[in-house]
C-alpha cells in the first residue's frame, strides 16, 4: 500500500499537463478560475480511472490510431490553453483571453489526456497489496489516489496564486505566464514526439 502510495504522490507531482495547466490557469486567472478547472480536473481523472478499472478504456484504446489522435488531439488542446495563459487579461479576441478556462475544459483534457490512461492503467493494473478482494483493493487505491492528488494539485494552484496576489507588474505578470505556457509546450512536444517514434513508418 505504501509503495502504491509513493507511485501515487510521483506520478501526480511530476508536472505533466494536469498539474502545469491549473498552475498556469491559476497564475494567469486567479483561483475562483483555477478552482473550477481544477473540479473538472478532478472529475475527469476519476472518470478515466473508472474507465481503465471497468477495462473500458482498453476496449476503446485498441482502435487503431486512437492513441496517436488522443495525443495529438490533447496537444492542440494544450496549445489552446497555453495561448489562454499567455494573453491571459488581453484583448485578444480569438482565444478569448479575458475568459478563464474553466469546469468543462478540466474534464475535457483529463479525456484526452492519454498520460491520465497509462498513468491509471500503471496504477490499478500493479502494485497489488490486498489478495482478499480485488473490489476492496480498488475501492482503496481510488481513496489514496484522491487523497494524495487533491492537496498536491491544491498546491500547485495556491502557489501560482500567490504569485498573482504579490501584485507584480504586467511585464513581470506576462513572463510568469509566457514560462507557464512554455511548460505545458514542452510536455505536448515531449509527447508528440514520442508518438511519431512509436509510429509505423
Amino acid at each position: 500500500m505504501l509503495s502504491f502510495a509513493a507511485a501515487v504522490f510521483f506520478l501526480i507531482v511530476t508536472p505533466g499537463p494536469g498539474v502545469l495547466s491549473t498552475a498556469g490557469i491559476g497564475s494567469g486567472f486567479g483561483f475562483r478560475a483555477g478552482l473550477a478547472y481544477l473540479v473538472g480536473l478532478f472529475l475527469g481523472t476519476n472518470a478515466v480511472a473508472l474507465a481503465v478499472v471497468t477495462g473500458i478504456a482498453a476496449v476503446v484504446l485498441a482502435v487503431p490510431g486512437l492513441r496517436t489522435v488522443l495525443v495529438y488531439g490533447s496537444a492542440a488542446y494544450l496549445l489552446y490553453l497555453a495561448a489562454k495563459i499567455v494573453f491571459a487579461g488581453s484583448r485578444i479576441a480569438f482565444i478569448e483571453s479575458e475568459r478563464a478556462p474553466g469546469f468543462l475544459n478540466g474534464v475535457v483534457l483529463q479525456l484526452i489526456n492519454p498520460k491520465a490512461y497509462a498513468v491509471n492503467t500503471a496504477l490499478f493494473s500493479g502494485f497489488a497489496f490486498w489478495s482478499q478482494s480485488l473490489a476492496v483493493e480498488t475501492a482503496i487505491k481510488f481513496l489514496i489516489l484522491n487523497i494524495i492528488w487533491i492537496p498536491v494539485h491544491l498546491t500547485w494552484l495556491y502557489a501560482r496564486v500567490t504569485v498573482r496576489r504579490l501584485d507584480l507588474p504586467h511585464k513581470a505578470q506576462f513572463a510568469i505566464n509566457v514560462c507557464m505556457a512554455l511548460a505545458m509546450l514542452a510536455v505536448v512536444a515531449v509527447a508528440v514526439v514520442a508518438v511519431a517514434a512509436l509510429t509505423p513508418h
